[in-house]
């Protein structure tokens, strides 16, 4: 009986956001914590960066691809202050030195490419799946470590823009593999 009123306490608590008392003040936790601030950053820096990758491409298929995904990138963000709230917290950025880094690199493809061609755009391709699997692996281990705390559902909030972020990557590879990569074999130097 007592296993029971338990389990129906944490079940109660993860609804609310709260998760497991017993983990609450917990070092995982605060990791937890922290990577969402991180990722939160991560979030709003690409919602500054997106236009610049769409201004740069040349592709229209690619130009939409990123405008579609800034404006999915602007809905993360919403999510994410969600999570902040479910967590009993204000939103709050700290600086992904991983998304600045790959942020950079797709800036100087955009610097050392031809504008209004193909292998710009091969580039820029290359540089948004980085973008995408960086948030993948952030978005699936962070789902996680939310089952873990008892989160479920700041887990079902992050499953969700993960399945986004696969979403982006296949198209981004849909693009590259439906001619982008195919003309820019065809460039000339």
């Amino acid at each position: 009986m007592k296993s029971e009123m338990t389990a129906t306490k944490s079940k109660t608590n993860s609804k609310k956001g709260g998760g497991n008392p017993q983990v609450q003040d917990s070092r995982l936790e605060e990791f937890l914590k922290d990577e969402i601030k991180d990722i939160y950053w991560a979030e709003k820096h690409l919602v500054k960066t997106l236009p610049k990758m769409q201004k740069a491409a040349t592709s229209e298929e690619l130009k939409t691809a990123f405008g579609d995904h800034l404006e999915t990138t602007k809905q993360h963000v919403s999510r994410l202050e969600q999570v902040f709230q479910l967590l009993g917290q204000k939103p709050q950025a700290k600086k992904c030195e991983a998304m600045e880094g790959i942020t950079k690199e797709g800036e100087s493809i955009i610097e050392d490419t031809e504008e209004g061609t193909a292998t710009r755009d091969v580039g820029l391709i290359l540089a948004g799946q980085k973008v995408e699997h960086y948030e993948i692996s952030t978005y699936g281990g962070l789902a996680q470590l939310a089952r873990t705390l008892s989160h479920d559902d700041i887990a079902e909030i992050l499953e969700t823009t993960l399945s986004e972020e696969k979403e982006a990557d296949q198209l981004l590879t849909s693009v590259a593999e439906n001619g982008v990569n195919y003309q820019a074999s065809e460039e000339s130097k």
